[in-house]
């Protein structure tokens, strides 16, 4: 299956919007960790963004960058938003309230906490009435999402964004299961591959086995494994550094092959 891609957008520690982190990934300079502050979501009002989670948040500022990247309108889009924990912050809140005497939750954290939040909060915010998915696929949500949305696009021959994002989680459940940093990425898919865009992207499935590429930087090879949406790392660099080239992503049980070829 081939797309363009149109528009990327990443926010992680040390990665702030994609054309800073297109120079680190390219090794133009240095990987610093940094406070992961990604803009406010345009398409909510005041009162919405203070209602929305932090998850929310990140998932929103995300896809707008790329779309902003892409020239395209949001509205017309069909969405993938996948994510690994959900939020895990207004999960621990709510477990934390039902088993204390006398706690409370509020309406506000019910309606966070479903796995679909962010799609909702876009969908509402764009007013759009095209159909949005949103995954959680464990330790390969970023790959079972590429995978979706790169499918969506070609059959629905519709553009598709991407959105993939993960926070840590506290409490309990963060000791269990160990999300060490914030990090999200998206993408801006176009099914007519004689669009103009950033690159080519062919994908194919391999359930034979499961393989998995690294970066080339050592410290952003750490980050990869701090968060589940951070395995999109790999994929990122080659489309940063516009050489032509197949990067490998475990897509349990199997391996994605994503095939880069610039524009």
């Amino acid at each position: 299956m081939r797309v363009v891609v149109q528009g990327v957008s990443v926010w992680g520690p040390g990665l702030s919007g994609w054309p800073q982190a297109e120079r680190v990934l390219r090794g133009q300079e240095p990987w610093q960790d940094g406070p992961v502050t990604p803009p406010p979501a345009q398409c909510l009002p005041a009162n919405e963004r203070r209602r929305s989670g932090a998850l929310t948040r990140l998932a929103l500022a995300l896809a707008e960058e790329a779309c902003q990247q892409a020239g395209l309108q949001p509205s017309a889009l069909r969405g993938v938003f996948a994510c690994s924990n959900s939020d895990g912050a207004v999960v621990d809140s709510i477990l934390s309230a039902i088993t204390t005497e006398g706690g409370e939750v509020s309406p506000t954290q019910f309606h966070n906490s479903v796995h679909n939040a962010p799609a909702g909060y876009w969908t509402i915010g764009h007013h759009t009435h095209v159909p949005v998915v949103a995954l959680g696929c464990y330790d390969w949500s970023f790959t079972q999402g590429l995978l979706k949305a790169v499918a969506e696009c070609v059959v629905e021959k519709t553009p598709t964004v991407l959105v993939v994002y993960d926070l840590p989680i506290p409490g309990p459940i963060g000791k269990v299961r160990i999300t060490e940093n914030p990090f999200g990425c998206a993408f801006v898919l176009h099914p007519d591959i004689n669009q103009q865009g950033i690159c080519h992207l062919d994908i194919r499935y391999d359930a034979a086995s499961a393989q998995s590429d690294h970066v080339a930087d050592p410290d952003l090879v750490k980050l990869m494994h701090t968060n589940p949406a951070a395995m999109a790392l790999p994929l990122l660099e080659k489309i940063a550094t516009g050489e032509e080239g197949c990067v490998k992503m475990a897509c349990l049980p199997g391996t994605l092959s994503a095939t880069v070829k610039p524009c």
